[in-house]
């Protein structure tokens, strides 16, 4: 038990004959490396490259993601497959599946043009996928040590696409458009540089949309935090260390209000957990970083700035808030399910995009579906803040403080985009909900909840 690495409920009382006892800790090509492996398709490769002949949901991460769905389904047809024990991450998802469901019916039945249709019929195929990351997450990572395995992973790959952006910005190269695999196709394009003032232009690194960059780089930094505090190895903190600070670098690069805002609420929410030790050597970092970014480069900082200040004269804005009348009359139409899931199409409205995921799910899904979008966050905060009261070390409750924070960020940037296009952002949501389940699991006092064990046939 005083091994390196250990965590104090890693041996537990087994199920296969009283008395004994049976490690969970199991080296294995388990959910956590499948996990994992999602995890670098989805970062270390550009956003829009997907399998030749299919649409965006033929990314290799969601390809991916939809096998694990398919996975944790057939654990469910057998009790011997299955962990035993409730996980409420299971109830929420299937309310999000029910209420989508229903918008989805409730639209055949309105009857569809093939444009709608089809993207009706794409909206349930990604909604698998998105929910196959969360279950596989919540009901198959086997201990603490996989799960720290896998959101460790998460930084790094983090910590890469960070790598790339800073290159883009200072270097002015594109490394996006080099990385593209044999065997793979782009779709959409490979996004590039967008200007922004006279003498700035923002990147998004491997991602497909700039805002998406920044909000990850955001999420990821408490759990770089996290692991330059805690991690088991000295190498292990020293990469999270790196990985986070090129995170924190790489974020005003992308010249987004959004990413600056999920930043600042992510601070805010950590420094619940911290000490004012912790609080000041992070506020000393942040000092670091800004002064670093001003000498890399000169006058970004005061660009990022004038976003905020100089936001009545934003065209951007303005072109969000200009189609909000649109809402109310589309709303009043169906307001229970909507018109039906991904069905505002911008080629049949005149390139409309709703930049705004709270809204679009209003008019296309109902008040049915802002609550059961909005039931996965609150019950993934939830499962969260209730691991983090039960944990007795300042290491777990700092990695539950960490998942809280991913969710709250999740639902500003869902006031700002319409994130779950984004689907590297998206299935980094969707997966951090899992292992918000998976926390809820691991701290659970009851042996046949927290077991990583499947029920045994009995002599």
């Amino acid at each position: 038990m005083s091994a390196v690495g250990y965590h104090p409920y890693d041996l537990e009382p087994s199920l296969i004959e009283a008395g004994t006892y049976a490690t969970r800790r199991q080296v294995r090509l388990d959910v956590a490396a499948m996990v994992n492996v999602m995890t670098a398709l989805l970062y270390l490769i550009p956003g829009t490259l997907i399998v030749p002949n299919m649409s965006f949901a033929g990314r290799p991460a969601l390809l991916l993601a939809f096998g694990l769905f398919c996975w944790w389904a057939l654990t469910r047809l057998n009790r011997r497959l299955a962990m035993s024990g409730p996980q409420p991450m299971r109830w929420a998802a299937f309310a999000y599946l029910a209420g989508t469901t229903a918008s989805y019916l409730a639209g055949m039945l309105r009857g569809l043009p093939g444009t709608e249709a089809n993207a009706q019929n794409f909206a349930m195929l990604q909604l698998l996928q998105f929910l196959g990351i969360t279950l596989i997450m919540a009901d198959g990572i086997p201990n603490w040590t996989r799960l720290k395995s896998v959101l460790r992973f998460f930084v790094w790959c983090a910590g890469y696409m960070a790598v790339i952006g800073i290159i883009q910005s200072t270097a002015k190269i594109n490394l996006a458009e080099y990385l593209v695999l044999p065997g793979l196709e782009v779709k959409g394009g490979i996004i590039g540089f967008s200007e922004r003032g006279s003498d700035f232009f923002r990147v998004a690194s491997t991602a497909a949309h700039y805002i998406e960059f920044s909000a990850i780089m955001a999420i990821a930094v408490p759990f770089g935090i996290h692991f330059a505090r805690f991690g088991e190895l000295k190498r292990h903190r020293r990469a999270a260390a790196v990985c986070t600070l090129l995170c924190a670098a790489a974020l005003p690069m992308s010249i987004s209000r959004t990413g600056v805002v999920a930043l600042g609420a992510v601070l805010v929410i950590m420094m619940i957990q911290w000490g004012w030790r912790m609080r000041y050597n992070i506020a000393l970092l942040t000092v670091v970083v800004v002064g670093g970014l001003v000498v890399v480069r000169p006058g970004l900082l005061g660009t990022v700035t004038y976003m905020f200040t100089g936001a009545d004269e934003d065209p951007s804005i303005s072109g969000r808030t200009d189609d909000y009348h649109l809402v109310g009359h589309w709303f009043a139409q169906r307001p229970i399910l909507g018109r039906g899931p991904n069905t505002l199409v911008p080629e049949l409205y005149q390139g409309l995009v709703l930049d705004n995921q709270w809204l679009y799910t209003v008019v296309t899904q109902g008040l049915v579906g802002v609550a059961v979008f909005a039931g996965m966050h609150l019950c993934a905060i939830v499962l969260a803040v209730i691991a983090w009261r039960r944990s007795e070390r300042v290491e777990d409750r700092h990695l539950c403080a960490a998942l809280v924070s991913a969710q709250v960020v999740s639902l500003l940037v869902a006031a700002t985009v319409d994130s779950l296009w984004f689907t590297t952002f998206a299935v980094t949501v969707f997966l951090l909900m899992g292992a918000c389940g998976a926390v809820w699991r691991l701290t659970h006092p009851a042996r046949h909840v927290r077991t990583s064990g499947v029920p045994r046939p009995l002599d």
